[in-house]
C-alpha cells in the first residue's frame, strides 16, 4: 500500500471540509470500538513502492492514546499531520514516505484496545485513518504504557520493500510515561493473533525491530504523568533502552518540526546546528531541546527479521 502523493491543497480542502476547526475531540474521533480498519489481528500492514513512490520509506507514528493524551492526537490532527507531511516533501530527509498512524494503550490495565495501526499511505488518506482511532482513555497506575508493542508490530506485522532494498524505517512512539519492558503472550495473542510460546522482553524486542527500523520514543513533557513529577523516571527509563533515541517535546504544537528535525539528522546526516537554524522564534527553542546531542548514525538492514 502507499500509492498516491501527498498534495498541501488537498489537505487544506479535506481539513476545511470536514470542520476541524469548530469540531472538538469527541466529533473528529467518532469511533466508539475499535475500527475494523484498524484492527492488526492476523494481519499485516504493507509499504510497497509504487510508480508515485518508488524508493518508499515507512514511517510509523505510534501514539499514547489513554486519557493523558487527547492533547497529541487532536494536535495530529488539527495542525501536525499536514505539516509533517509538508516538511518531509520540502526538505526531503527521506524518500517517498509512506507513514502508518498507530494507537497504543495498556493491555495489562484491561484496555479494550490495546492497539491498533492503520496501513501505510502517502496521501488524504493518512488523515482519514488517523480519525478513525479509537481515544479510549484508559490505562492504569502501572506507571508505563504499552510503547514496545509498537516494535513488536513492526517486526512481525509489517511488510516493506524498503527493507529487501537494505533501508530502514522509523518508529516513533509518542507519549508521556514509561516503557513497558515485557509483553505477556496472552496480550500478544489477544491483541495481534499471534502464538507466541513465551513472553517477550522488550530489550531483546528492540535489538531484533532495529534491524528495519530506527526507533525513537518522543517525551510529551505536557502529559499529565510527566506533569505530575514523574518526568525524571521517565526519561532515566527510556534512555536505558534508547540512549540518544529518547526525544524531548517540550510544546506538543511542534510536534511535527521535531520529528521532521530528528529525520534530517539522522536519515539525511545533517548537523544538529544547521537543522536547529533552519527554524524560526518558538519551534527553534522546542527544535533545539528535542535533538540536542543527536547525531547521524550509519545505518544497515539485512531484510525483514520475524519473532
Amino acid at each position: 500500500m502507499g500509492s498516491g502523493r501527498f498534495e498541501a491543497a488537498s489537505w487544506a480542502s479535506y481539513t476545511t471540509s470536514m470542520n476541524y476547526d469548530r469540531k472538538s475531540v469527541d466529533e473528529i474521533f467518532e469511533s466508539r470500538d475499535l475500527h475494523e480498519d484498524l484492527d492488526v489481528k492476523g494481519k499485516v500492514r504493507e509499504s510497497r513502492d509504487s510508480a508515485d513512490n518508488p524508493n518508499s520509506t515507512p514511517i510509523i507514528l505510534a501514539l499514547d492514546v489513554t486519557g493523558s493524551m487527547d492533547v497529541v492526537v487532536e494536535e495530529l490532527a488539527r495542525k501536525s499531520l499536514p505539516t509533517l507531511c509538508t516538511q518531509i516533501y520540502e526538505r526531503k530527509p527521506v524518500t517517498d514516505p509512506h507513514i502508518c498512524v498507530a494507537g497504543i494503550g495498556d493491555a495489562e490495565a484491561h484496555d479494550r484496545v490495546p492497539f491498533q495501526a492503520s496501513q501505510f499511505e502517502a496521501d488524504i488518506r493518512i488523515a482519514k485513518h488517523l480519525e478513525k482511532l479509537y481515544l479510549e482513555g484508559g490505562g492504569g497506575g502501572n506507571n508505563h504504557e504499552g510503547y514496545s508493542q509498537a516494535w513488536y508490530f513492526g517486526l512481525n506485522h509489517v511488510v516493506a520493500d524498503a527493507f529487501s532494498k537494505g533501508r530502514k524505517g522509523f518508529i516513533f512512539t509518542i507519549g508521556d510515561e514509561e516503557p513497558q519492558f515485557t509483553l505477556y503472550k496472552g496480550h500478544l495473542a489477544s491483541v495481534f493473533g499471534d502464538t507466541v510460546t513465551e513472553d517477550v522482553d522488550a530489550k531483546a524486542l528492540l535489538d531484533r525491530v532495529s534491524q528495519n527500523f530506527e526507533v525513537f520514543h518522543v517525551v510529551v513533557e505536557q502529559g499529565n504523568y510527566c506533569q505530575y513529577g514523574r518526568k525524571d523516571g521517565v526519561y532515566k527509563a527510556w534512555r536505558e533502552l534508547l540512549g540518544q533515541h529518547v526525544i524531548p517535546l517540550s510544546d506538543v504544537s511542534k510536534l511535527a518540526e521535531v520529528i521532521v528535525s530528528v529525520l534530517e539528522v539522522t536519515a539525511a546526516g545533517k548537523a544538529s546546528s544547521e537543522v536547529i537554524a533552519s527554524w524560526d522564534g518558538t519551534t527553534s527553542v522546542a527544535v533545539a531541546k528535542a535533538i540536542n546531542g543527536l547525531t547521524a548514525e550509519k545505518v544497515s538492514s539485512e531484510g525483514l527479521v520475524v519473532l
